[in-house]
């Protein structure tokens, strides 16, 4: 395996973590099966900081990654987030939330690209709401409920700010959609 392969292939597994985090959770709903499904949602969640950095680290960076890298991070914590409602866990309306903003904003980084060739690069308070959801889902999987909740709402608060921030920084796309100004 050569270097410049280690960070795609630490994506795909991450992606190859969400249906043994699923069956973890579908099979067994107790303390133990929780735990274990916060240990595997945690290293899936290692591996996202990790691909990145190995992939600027090695300036291998890829459109394979480019793409798959942001999916896998949705197709992640999408899954935990609904897995939480199922179990009790997590508000559906929070949920419904951040779901809704991650297509949106999903949506606006295609449409940037199909109009302008622009990438939509993470800023900083993305990599908070990532970080904030993803620890979130890991302490609520751990029954650390009081934390978990206050992790859940700031993750909701950047998820809302970040959407936000990321449409007002493109909102030139959409000049003239609504009349003239």
């Amino acid at each position: 395996m050569k270097k410049e392969q280690i960070p795609n292939i630490l994506t795909i597994g991450r992606i190859l973590f969400i249906p043994i985090f699923i069956f973890i959770l579908t099979i067994g709903n107790s303390i133990e099966s929780h735990i274990v499904a916060a240990i595997i949602f945690a290293a899936a969640s290692i591996t996202d900081y990790l691909d990145g950095y190995l992939a600027r680290k090695w300036n291998v960076v890829s459109n394979f990654g480019k793409f798959a890298d942001p999916m896998a991070d949705k197709l992640l914590v999408m899954s935990a987030f609904i897995m939480l409602i199922e179990l009790g866990m997590a508000p559906a309306w929070i949920v419904a939330v951040i779901i809704c903003r991650e297509l949106a904003v999903t949506g606006l980084r295609l449409l940037l690209v199909e109009t302008g060739g622009t990438v939509l690069a993470a800023a900083m308070p993305g990599k908070i709401k990532t970080f904030s959801q993803m620890f979130a889902i890991i302490f609520l999987l751990l029954h650390w409920t009081l934390l978990g909740q206050v992790l859940l709402y700031v993750a909701l608060f950047f998820t809302i700010y970040s959407g936000y921030d990321y449409f007002k920084g493109s909102a030139y796309i959409f000049k003239g959609t609504f009349g003239s100004k």
